[in-house]
């Protein structure tokens, strides 16, 4: 089955998908699958891809490549005055706070980057997190447990 490819602009506002998200606690067996080849998100259940969302991964290959688990660390907002960008709803996957799952990029105050936001889905282009919509983002923060298997390739 060919995958489509991304629509010439991702609606960052929305969800990834017009179905449902699905209900972390009824997955046998969740985990994540990043591809960065295909900038996309694949909640897995087993072998089986419940839901699909769509992600910006970092330019220069600067997402890390391998297995890891969803730790502790999660928030509401960060900003990093060093980069000048900031998001929401994060989630941390490597070295305690560095390498996280997170909404598109927001400036200090809270307001989403368009220019970035609107790469979304079509072009690597983080420092090396992983960025996701605003909804798919609140639903990964809300919902993805503490120790949950990602790998990303």
């Amino acid at each position: 089955m060919k995958k489509k490819p991304a629509p010439a602009q991702v609606n960052w506002r929305k969800p990834s998908e017009s179905k449902p998200y699905p209900k972390w606690d009824q997955l046998k067996k969740p985990w994540i699958h990043v591809s960065v080849s295909q900038q996309r998100v694949f909640i897995k259940d087993g072998n089986k891809t419940v839901y699909t969302m769509y992600a910006s991964t970092g330019v220069n290959n600067s997402t890390p490549r391998g297995t890891f688990h969803i730790q502790q660390e999660r928030g509401k907002f960060f900003y990093n005055a060093e980069s000048k960008e900031g998001a929401k709803d994060w989630v941390s996957f490597k070295d305690h706070g560095i390498y996280l799952f997170h909404t598109v990029p927001t400036d200090q105050y809270g307001n989403f980057n368009v220019k970035e936001a609107n790469l979304l889905g079509r072009a690597a282009h983080s420092h090396g997190c992983v960025r996701l919509a605003v909804p798919d983002a609140r639903w990964f923060y809300n919902n993805v447990t503490y120790g949950t298997k990602v790998v990303i390739d």
